[in-house]
């Protein structure tokens, strides 16, 4: 029997030590340690043994067990770490290499723009109001004092869903959904940025998807002066100090009066260029005082309150601005010329 227990116990160490992988010593583990491995087998001999020489085999079974187990675990040891190392060096990086370059993307020039001014109100006090793209007449057009018969519809060529919907020709309608909503209670300061569509022939400077951003204020007491000293602030922060605005009338159906307002060429500084046409001055945006009626459909009573509102293209900001002559670049996705607004990071 003393034989037998050796040529297991031999056996087992020799495949021990030559399992080259831990799922080989793995088998071996079960080959001779398992429920129905050779060293269990070894103990179907206890029944022919006599009652003396039972414990004795017993006990040298249990070494022979107790050895092979201790030499499974000092070889796993070993092949854990061979492979270990195996798998270091096949996930080994060569620090030495160049990088990948991954290419960063920059902020739109609209983008630029509009979050330029919603800084510069902001600091004012204004909130930024939001409001659908897909938007009603009445919201668009009638609550802002343009009537279904009104000539001023003809201005601005419309996208139509159905007779009730469209996509709304100006972010005005923003404004009537703010002024709807305050229920006659003032002051009322916001500014409204976003696209906005019209049926229009895309060239250098017309495009039928465009951005605009309209401010609003109402309250008691508000005036002209008011508009101006604000515009002129904002003419200032936009295209640098020494910026001087003035109005030429003009006529828009949600305000009276209506102005155009022009700045002074941050160009030429008001001498003449190329830019202005020689005569100092840019047009910028549309303004007015807010039309009585406005105030009226809205639940206002024009005779306690007024208010003032203004409206700018941020294209023409940012052709202005960034010295861009053709609007299409904003909307072509060229890299080439997004790429040029790193510098104004």
């Amino acid at each position: 029997m003393d034989d037998k227990i050796e040529q297991v116990r031999s056996a087992a160490l020799d495949a021990i030590a030559a399992a080259e992988s831990l799922e080989g010593l793995q088998q071996v583990r079960i080959q001779y340690l398992g429920k129905k491995g050779s060293i269990q087998e070894l103990m179907s001999f206890m029944k022919s043994l006599s009652k003396e020489e039972k414990p004795a085999f017993g006990q040298k079974v249990n070494l022979c067990k107790q050895e092979v187990g201790e030499a499974i675990e000092a070889r796993q040891k070993e092949l854990q770490k061979v492979e270990l190392a195996a798998r270091l060096e096949k996930e080994k990086i060569d620090i030495t290499l160049p990088a990948d370059r991954f290419e960063l993307g920059t902020e739109h020039p609209l983008i630029m723009i509009q979050q330029e001014l919603e800084d510069l109100f902001l600091g004012m006090g204004y909130k930024v109001a939001e409001g659908p793209e897909l938007e009603q007449d009445y919201y668009n057009f009638e609550l802002a004092n343009i009537p279904k018969d009104h000539p001023a519809r003809d201005m601005q060529d419309t996208f139509y869903v159905d007779p009730n919907t469209l996509l709304r020709t100006h972010t005005t309608a923003m404004q009537m959904r703010e002024l709807e909503k305050a229920k006659g209670q003032t002051p009322i300061k916001l500014i409204c940025p976003g696209k906005v569509y019209r049926r229009d022939d895309d060239d250098a400077t017309h495009s039928h998807q465009f951005m605009q951003c309209e401010g609003l204020v109402v309250g008691e007491k508000v005036t002209l002066a008011d508009l101006k000293g604000t515009l002129e602030f904002m003419a200032n922060r936009m295209f640098g100090e020494g910026r001087k605005i003035r109005f030429r009338p003009s006529y828009f159906p949600f305000t009276e009066p209506s102005v155009e307002v022009d700045v002074s060429c941050p160009f030429c500084n008001g001498k003449g260029c190329s830019v202005c046409k020689g005569s100092g001055w840019i047009e910028i945006l549309g303004a007015g005082m807010v039309h009585p009626h406005v105030l009226e459909m809205n639940g206002f009573d024009s005779e306690k309150c007024s208010g003032f509102a203004f409206g700018v293209g941020l294209e023409r900001v940012a052709m202005l601005k960034y010295g861009i002559d053709d609007i299409r670049n904003f909307y072509t996705n060229d890299l080439r010329f997004l790429k040029t607004f790193d510098r104004f990071d």
